[in-house]
């Protein structure tokens, strides 16, 4: 923090257009979860359960991305949605997890994108391993601390970056899927169709893909997250909805052109980015070369969203004295600096854990997924709430019906995902909510308010059972990271 920083109210929000929301929400979904689609889903499924899997997926963050352009419309006073609904919808101390949740899921997301960055370069260095090497953490941790101190300087310059990186990054996924087409092996694509042996049955495969797609889709939240430098607060819901369509073909068509280059089983086992191996395979090793090089693009322009939205959730969660008030100044750059600093410590001491992790890359993208499942149940649960109890649509009952199907489905595809995650997430989750309780203890502190009221205790004791059975399991090795 420098002597200019300076509460909010006097630092004038930098005001963004539609487009720049609209590039911030691709620039924060084509990221690095894009180049290992083809060996994750190889490790999965086949073309079925592929085709499936996208179908369910792209449904269920559609009507999430609805949700949120609904709610950014009915409730146009709540800024950084994410966490805003939250907390309107089911109390101050869910509103505080839930921004937990997310700032910590945004956080292992700019670990993930360290990691695949090292593991990119690491074919040809070897000494960055898979991108948890000790060289790999010393060149990931300059790198992180080069972004905060340009990220500090301003949210106009990073979102102007991420407009011209987002351009970028997008040519080399469309050449890929291109060329893909153009060389695809109809009988390999035929022998892919219905997954291999170890896929297991055609729920279980589908089930097995639901994290990455939602690590993938993880961003269409971002214009709503970033909803107080809306120009207009229309154009919210706008960006969220133009985002997701613009990468969502783009997405499942990367998956499925794979299954026609090579059998599954030779892409599962693919170095990451598996994209790079496709198209090798596909055109010759420039093609490794030239998705490498366009995965190093498409992650630096990520990396800037990403850092934005995360110091943004803490910003305003502080500002509403939910988390303590050193994390509600920002600079006269209208930069939330103690919020980036906490986030970049966050990332810095998760980067040396990847060291002792067995496989640092699948773990970070699955903790990044699991991590935003809650704040975007609460998300899909609110916008049912109000519809249950007809908040707004009293005098503006207009799109009533279609509204609550958009609300029933987002509810039902977040269930869903949470049963997807599976266990072992959902604890290791419970060991990042349960601790950060304390930056809630401080807030209500310096409000001199009760601590915790009957209903939290019962909220908090669930988070530290769930983290100790979380430590527990560790220790006894029923569950690894």
């Amino acid at each position: 923090m420098t002597t200019t920083d300076k509460p909010l109210q006097q630092a004038p929000a930098a005001k963004l257009s539609m487009l720049t929301m609209t590039g911030m929400v691709v620039g924060s979904m084509v990221g690095a979860g894009v180049f290992s689609l083809p060996r994750r889903f190889a490790q999965e499924t086949g073309v079925a359960g592929a085709l499936i899997a996208w179908s369910i997926a792209g449904l269920g963050m559609l009507m999430l991305a609805f949700v949120f352009q609904t709610l950014a419309n009915r409730k146009p006073e709540l800024d950084a949605g994410v966490y805003a609904y939250a907390k309107a919808g089911f109390g101050q101390y869910l509103g505080f997890y839930s921004a937990i949740g997310y700032w910590a899921s945004a956080g292992m997301g700019l670990v993930f994108y360290w990691v695949f960055i090292m593991s990119t370069i690491g074919a040809v260095v070897p000494a960055l391993g898979e991108g948890d090497s000790i060289l790999a953490i010393g060149i990931s941790s300059v790198g992180l601390w080069g972004f905060f101190l340009l990220i500090r300087r301003g949210i106009k310059e990073a979102a102007v970056i991420n407009r011209i990186v987002t351009v970028a990054k997008i040519v080399p996924i469309v050449v890929f899927i291109l060329l893909c087409i153009f060389v695809l092996k109809p009988q390999v694509f035929a022998e892919n169709w219905g997954g291999a042996d170890y896929a297991g049955s055609l729920f279980d495969q589908v089930t097995g893909t639901m994290l990455v797609t939602v690590f993938v889709f993880l961003g269409v939240e971002g214009a709503s997250v970033y909803s107080r430098h809306a120009k207009r607060r229309q154009d919210v819901g706008r960006a969220t909805i133009l985002g997701f369509v613009s990468v969502f073909a783009i997405f499942a068509s990367v998956t499925i052109v794979s299954y026609g280059i090579l059998p599954m089983g030779e892409i599962a086992k693919l170095r990451q980015p598996s994209m790079a191996g496709v198209l090798a395979a596909a055109v010759g090793p420039w093609g490794a070369w030239f998705v490498s090089i366009g995965l190093i693009v498409s992650v630096l322009g990520a990396y800037l969203a990403w850092s934005l939205m995360a110091a943004e959730v803490l910003f305003v969660a502080a500002k509403d004295a939910d988390m303590p008030r050193f994390l509600a100044r920002s600079n006269t750059a209208d930069v939330p600096v103690p919020a980036l600093l906490m986030t970049a410590i966050f990332v810095q001491v998760v980067l040396i854990i990847t060291y002792f992790s067995h496989d640092a890359f699948n773990l970070a993208l699955d903790l990044t997924s699991a991590l935003t499942l809650i704040p975007f149940f609460l998300v899909a649960l609110y916008a049912m709430k109000l519809i249950i109890t007809r908040d707004t649509y009293r005098d503006s009952p207009r799109g009533f019906g279609r509204e609550a199907i958009i609300a029933v489905l987002a509810t039902i595809y977040t269930l869903y995902l949470l049963f997807a995650a599976g266990v072992t997430f959902v604890l290791l989750s419970f060991i990042i909510y349960a601790p950060a309780t304390i930056l809630f203890i401080m807030a209500r502190r310096e409000q001199g308010r009760r601590v915790f009221t009957g209903r939290e205790l019962v909220i908090l004791a669930v988070a530290v059972i769930g983290a100790v059975a979380a430590i527990v399991a560790l220790s006894f090795g029923w569950i690894s990271i």
